[in-house]
């Protein structure tokens, strides 16, 4: 099987923080955020506690020259934040399309990091997606209240299996349609 080597990510400016690839340096900062049960349990794939070496497989394989996932660090270092808020994700499923994930660390909540990742990295389409897809668990409205402030438009309902909670949660999904890239 032939391996893809991606290109680097670009870094995309937002007004608080710079969106800009993981690197080893994140690990210490997304265990300490990632760690936190509030946080797992909002995501499908992150274990909690997380397991030794959790972190920096997570880095591995963000930073890998075949990754199938494309994430960025909510780095606020240039305006006098935190280098690491949280992380946004993009994850190839097509030609085209992706789905969307984030996550903010607790300290940073309800202060618009996430609203403001999501709408910079689609606005910059750095992939050239046509179709972004999410979903978010029904206990999360939030997440939800991120993806619909973005012009995500609700399309179902799902389930999907949470890590941290060890069963199926019921989720919401969305669907926002991009302009073509040139």
């Amino acid at each position: 099987m032939e391996q893809t080597t991606l290109a680097p990510l670009p870094a995309i400016g937002a007004t608080r923080f710079d969106l800009r690839p993981i690197r080893i340096s994140d690990a210490g900062l997304w265990a300490l955020y990632a760690g936190d049960a509030r946080v797992a349990q909002m995501t499908p794939a992150i274990p909690h506690p997380l397991p030794p070496g959790a972190a920096e497989a997570y880095v591995a394989r963000a930073t890998a020259p075949d990754r199938g996932d494309e994430t960025w660090v909510l780095d606020g270092s240039r305006t006098g934040l935190s280098e690491f808020l949280g992380v946004v994700t993009l994850t190839r499923i097509d030609t085209g399309k992706a789905e969307i994930s984030y996550w903010v660390g607790p300290a940073f909540w309800n202060a618009g990091y996430a609203s403001e990742a999501v709408e910079a990295l689609l606005g910059s389409n750095p992939l050239g997606l046509d179709t972004v897809y999410a979903s978010v668990f029904q206990g999360n409205p939030q997440s939800a209240r991120v993806l619909t402030h973005a012009g995500f438009e609700y399309i179902g309902d799902a389930e999907a299996y949470c890590l941290a909670q060890n069963r199926m949660l019921p989720t919401w999904t969305y669907l926002r349609r991009l302009a073509a890239a040139a």
